[in-house]
């Protein structure tokens, strides 16, 4: 049997809901495209796409574009229209599918960190034994946030620009990560429920802000080799540190990677390896 996300929930700050319509396996990650992609042009004709379609369409490349463009230029040197440019948009369609810049980057990551997390909750089923699990899981969260480093900089450095907003935001995605806690092992001496709280709070804000720290300094690349230390980090409270088996939790090598859906190395999406 796999190890299964729906337990109940860790507290009052633990992850309350998944998505309602989670997003499909294969959903591309905001930034593992340019917006301008010539498959992605809208044509005109006979065979032209629908009302629907086209909004779809507008709204993808709207998700890239910002990503890219927030990416390189930083959130407050950001223009809508170097957005707009970045995704072959115009502003008038820019402002149909949002209010402004900011509730552009929020829905951005919104649907970027909700791509994320549905593929770590996919790694994280095909395992059996918490262990196991909440490795593939985190895994994924390294090697997929290397294949796209634009949205790794655009998430976890360029929220900090955004407001209180976006750090709300990025507390609800934080709190979410309890899940993958929900079948851990009593913490080793933490008896008490609010001690084992403040312990799973603590381990993903210590993996969040280890994560920050690479993606602020540019070494977005070298986020797999994390592995080993964050694995070790994170197990041994539950499992003590002759348990939590440091020599099984290499990096994987890049060619095995997980990569984000129409990223580089397209063909090894979501290969897990525990």
């Amino acid at each position: 049997m796999s190890a299964k996300i729906d337990a109940p929930p860790l507290g009052p700050s633990a992850p309350s809901v998944t998505p309602a319509t989670a997003p499909p396996l294969s959903a591309p990650l905001p930034g593992a495209r340019h917006g301008r992609d010539p498959e992605r042009a809208i044509k005109r004709g006979p065979s032209r796409l629908s009302p629907e379609q086209v909004a779809a369409t507008q709204r993808d490349r709207l998700y890239d574009g910002l990503v890219h463009t927030v990416a390189e230029h930083g959130y407050a040197d950001a223009s809508v229209t170097d957005i707009c440019r970045a995704a072959g948009v115009t502003r008038p369609a820019f402002y149909v599918h949002f209010d402004g810049k900011q509730d552009a980057f929020l829905a951005t990551y919104r649907h970027g960190t909700d791509v994320m997390f549905r593929m770590m909750e996919h790694a994280y089923e095909q395992h059996e034994g918490w262990r196991e699990a909440t490795l593939a899981g985190l895994r994924v969260l390294l090697e997929v946030l290397a294949s796209v480093p634009a949205f790794a900089r655009m998430a976890v450095v360029e929220i900090e620009a955004v407001g209180p907003p976006a750090r709300r935001q990025r507390a609800e995605l934080l709190a979410r990560f309890g899940r993958f806690f929900a079948e851990a092992p009593q913490p080793l001496g933490l008896p008490d429920p609010a001690a084992r709280k403040t312990l799973v709070d603590t381990l993903v804000g210590g993996v969040y802000s280890t994560i920050y720290r690479e993606v602020a300094a540019g070494r977005e690349a070298g986020l797999p080799e994390l592995l080993p230390v964050l694995a070790h980090f994170l197990f041994t409270p539950f499992l003590g540190p002759q348990h939590t088996g440091a020599a099984e939790t290499g990096a994987t090598p890049p060619a095995a990677r997980a990569v984000a859906p129409c990223a580089p190395q397209q063909s090894k999406i979501l290969k897990a390896v525990p």
